[in-house]
């Protein structure tokens, strides 16, 4: 069962239209093809998708799940949205109550253990191998875990666990947290016990309908077997512009552990067809992935260009994403930045960096600069956040210049 319908209110202009697990990311892949990618990998060839938030594209994207070679007549992909019965509907009110509303497509299929999992992170991970340490420990839930950095703790399920794997505690987003082993949204339950917790979450008039804030604790307090899996490679949760950003650069790493080259364990997408992409003998690339159907003229330097995207002459890319079928015109500047789909970045426009100036003083803010989609920027525009120094108050103060 994977949750595909979150909004994603952190990511801000990037969700504008479409839900965050459709989120473009990583030249030609969206958000949700990893999870995607990883059941296919794994063996697991039924999968119910529950969107909710803005879910055409993302419907449409996914349809039968071909691309990820999850069509099949016994199994398969199954979009899974809010609707109305004979007893009435509602939206889904959280991530618990989400599952329980789709029990009759769980009970279509009478499976042994339903993994639950989550499609807005970047990962690569074998799930097979969660569902056998599941079935070792005999366990009634079992949560795969990493480990976080210690400021980013609270942002997360947080657990602590005895010599033997088990979870002896668990809080969602701690204000102060004891642990930084966090949940990674992946969970998987033995059948009965799934139903019968959701059935009572479903009765409980005060619950949030939630597996971090409401199911699992209640599990725990009940003395259920619920065990953590240790999973150490890469894992990041890009719910905010910081964390989608890293994640967009850290594929430009030599070092990366996030290897999308590798066939083995290969990420599957949905590609419309393009050209190769074109560098004219003016244009220079350092350490940039550029995609199919590109035309560059320009400069590159450490950054990601989706498909269909045009850099001028005289323009220059640094520390950016720029998403499918954006235009940079002549002597245009963009750095540390995400661009929208479809964009027009006007001759000589200047987006992120320290290029606003005045008589308080000027610093770059280190921030990531967000265009959204489907804007035709005039030339000589100038977008960014900086730090201006205020001159009463003698500190920086955070504007935005344009």
């Amino acid at each position: 069962m994977l949750l595909a319908g979150g909004q994603g209110s952190r990511l801000r202009m990037l969700t504008k239209n479409l839900a965050k697990p459709a989120v473009p990311f990583g030249g030609q892949y969206r958000i949700i093809d990893f999870s995607l990618s990883n059941c296919a990998n794994s063996g697991i060839d039924t999968v119910g998708v529950l969107t909710q938030y803005k879910p055409q594209l993302l419907n449409s994207y996914i349809g039968l799940g071909s691309t990820w070679d999850l069509y099949c007549h016994n199994g398969g992909t199954t979009i899974l949205s809010p609707y109305v019965g004979e007893n009435g509907g509602s939206w889904y009110k959280g991530t618990a109550h989400a599952v329980y509303q789709n029990m009759e497509f769980i009970n279509k299929h009478n499976p042994e253990h339903v993994l639950i999992l989550s499609g807005d992170h970047i990962y690569k991970m074998d799930y097979s191998l969660l569902v056998e340490y599941h079935q070792e420990k005999n366990a009634d839930i079992t949560i795969a875990v990493i480990k976080v950095p210690w400021d980013e703790a609270n942002r997360f399920g947080i657990m602590s666990v005895n010599d033997k794997g088990e979870i002896i505690e668990f809080e969602e987003k701690p204000r102060d947290p004891r642990s930084n082993l966090a949940s990674m949204g992946v969970y998987v339950f033995n059948t009965d016990i799934l139903k019968r917790y959701l059935e009572r979450d479903a009765l409980d008039s005060s619950s949030d309908n939630d597996f971090g804030k409401n199911v699992i604790p209640r599990m725990l307090k009940e003395g259920r077997r619920m065990y953590a899996y240790s999973f150490s490679g890469y894992w990041k949760d890009v719910g905010t512009i910081e964390s989608y950003w890293m994640a967009s650069m850290d594929i430009l790493h030599d070092s990366t552990p996030l290897d999308i080259f590798d066939q083995k364990w290969a990420i599957y997408s949905l590609i419309p067809p393009h050209p190769p992409h074109y560098l004219a003998g003016c244009a220079r690339i350092n350490n940039a992935m550029v995609s199919e159907g590109c035309l560059i003229f320009g400069e590159v330097e450490n950054s990601i260009i989706f498909p269909g995207v045009l850099i001028a002459k005289g323009a220059k890319i640094k520390d950016s994403v720029i998403m499918s079928n954006v235009k940079v015109d002549n002597n245009a500047r963009i750095e540390k930045s995400i661009i929208g789909e479809n964009t027009v970045v006007g001759e000589c426009t200047i987006i992120g960096g320290d290029f606003i100036g005045d008589e308080f003083g000027v610093e770059q803010y280190p921030k990531i600069t967000v265009v959204e989609e489907n804007l035709n920027l005039a030339p000589n525009t100038r977008i960014g956040v900086v730090l201006r120094m205020n001159r009463n108050e003698s500190k920086l103060s955070e504007v935005a210049g344009v």
